[in-house]
């Protein structure tokens, strides 16, 4: 993937699955990401594998400081989820930088849909790149284990 000129030249931004760093995606989530807190390391190493993932990198390190995921058929629909900057690097565009290469990444797939759940420190961004909340969410739902049936 080309170099984004938008992106300041001590970073990079990287879909290669190969060079992701796992355990640094669990500990910057389960370290600065409420929505991630408890889960283990077995649980993030399942959704990274069941998923397309983003990282942004601090090329003098090497050390990966911004991610993101997308679940996706590859045809329809994609959720983003996990979008995390390291807080020693917050405040330069990496957030941004990470959700504008996942979904050029997943624009490529012609998918007719990408969601995301925005939280309230992340809405600016997501609405920066496009995203609006749903027209009509009430056709939307939800089943989770701890409800019951």
């Amino acid at each position: 993937m080309p170099a984004d000129p938008l992106l300041h030249p001590d970073y990079e931004f990287s879909a290669d699955a190969a060079r992701l760093d796992a355990g640094r995606v669990h500990l910057l989530l389960t370290e600065h990401a409420y929505w991630a807190a408890g889960r283990g390391r077995e649980v993030q190493d399942a959704a990274i594998a069941g998923s397309r993932s983003y990282a942004v990198y601090h090329r003098p390190s090497g050390a990966l400081v911004a991610y993101a995921r997308a679940v996706t058929d590859g045809a329809t629909f994609a959720w983003l989820a996990d979008v995390v900057v390291d807080p020693v690097h917050r405040g330069r565009g990496l957030g941004t930088a990470v959700v504008a290469g996942a979904v050029a990444d997943l624009e490529t797939l012609g998918l007719k849909r990408i969601v995301l759940k925005a939280s309230d420190d992340g809405r600016g961004l997501y609405e920066h790149l496009g995203f609006a909340p749903l027209d009509d969410p009430a056709p939307w739902m939800e089943r989770r284990p701890e409800l019951g049936k």
